[in-house]
């Protein structure tokens, strides 16, 4: 892995046009986005039943793509000086010289009206608002907030969530209690996954000046807690799917076993407060959304 990293460095290195866009892309961050993304088409997939409106998912995947890039690119802007603080940011395009602050504000601020753009006028206005929310919430909101609050994380749970929501209403037009409940879902999930990633870098986050709960909580008691007590939420909000008919029993069967995964590696954490379970429980996060997800698209109800 180490070899194959060095080899792409070099190649990077030796083709000054490959790095820069290379560089940009990083200011996406791909792997949030591609998470983002699929959340939204899942919403959108869920809320337009059958058949799909395959044009209208295409225009959820650029619009929210698009927008979920654009934020990423503004938030390595405004978080640029804390990136250099932080040794796993260090190396960011910002912090690392190999982009200008401008250039990250220019390619964000595009990208993000560009978006809004294209959900207002091929979509609705209700999900360009929604978006709009998001943009200002993360940006303006919660940014700010990580270096003064703990509350940082339920406050950038919000427009953290938004995604599931605008899928929905790009199907919809409107907001409705199926799509609540999977705003609720993307919400409470955020809280272990963030936790967990926090607990395992808090050394570096406090550098940071990031006052997220693993940070000031030394010996991790009030962090298991919480990573239990959200994990149990989740799996709760996560049942009520085929109550509400937006799936059916084989959705009720996979939620149930990956929520008890989930569970037991979010307990082993708590219990041991070690970073390698932190680790697990970060991983077991990446695994249980998408297939959660999937399981609900998969197991759709037919519509009368």
């Amino acid at each position: 892995m180490r070899a194959r990293g060095r080899s792409i460095r070099e190649i990077l290195g030796r083709h000054r046009g490959l790095a820069t866009a290379w560089a940009y892309i990083e200011l996406t961050k791909p792997d949030i986005t591609l998470l983002v993304v699929i959340t939204a088409a899942a919403a959108f997939w869920l809320g337009s039943g059958h058949p799909v409106d395959r044009l209208g998912l295409r225009h959820v995947l650029v619009g929210v793509t698009a927008l979920s890039a654009g934020i990423a690119a503004m938030n390595h802007y405004l978080e640029r000086e804390r990136d250099g603080r932080m040794r796993r940011t260090s190396r960011r395009p910002l912090p690392s010289g190999r982009l200008r602050p401008h250039q990250a504000l220019i390619f964000g601020l595009g990208l993000s009206i560009l978006a809004e753009v294209h959900l207002f006028f091929f979509l609705n206005p209700l999900t360009a608002l929604l978006g709009a929310l998001a943009f200002g919430s993360y940006l303006f909101i919660y940014t700010p907030l990580k270096t003064r609050t703990t509350l940082c994380t339920a406050i950038g749970a919000i427009p953290g969530a938004m995604p599931a929501l605008m899928g929905w209403t790009a199907a919809r037009g409107e907001i409705t209690v199926e799509g609540w409940v999977l705003f609720a879902i993307l919400f409470l999930w955020q809280f272990p996954h963030f936790f967990a990633i926090a607990w395992m870098y808090r050394e570096d986050y406090a550098r940071g000046g990031i006052r997220m709960l693993p940070v000031v909580d030394p010996d991790g008691r009030r962090t298991g807690r919480q990573i239990v007590l959200y994990t149990l939420l989740l799996v709760g909000v996560s049942l009520l799917p085929p109550w509400l008919k937006l799936s059916g029993p084989v959705y009720l069967i996979g939620a149930i076993l990956l929520g008890g995964y989930f569970l037991r590696q979010s307990l082993r954490a708590a219990r041991t407060r070690a970073r390698g379970h932190a680790r697990q429980v970060l991983k077991a996060s990446i695994v249980y959304l998408p297939l959660l997800l999937g399981l609900m698209c998969f197991d759709l109800p037919a519509l009368p």
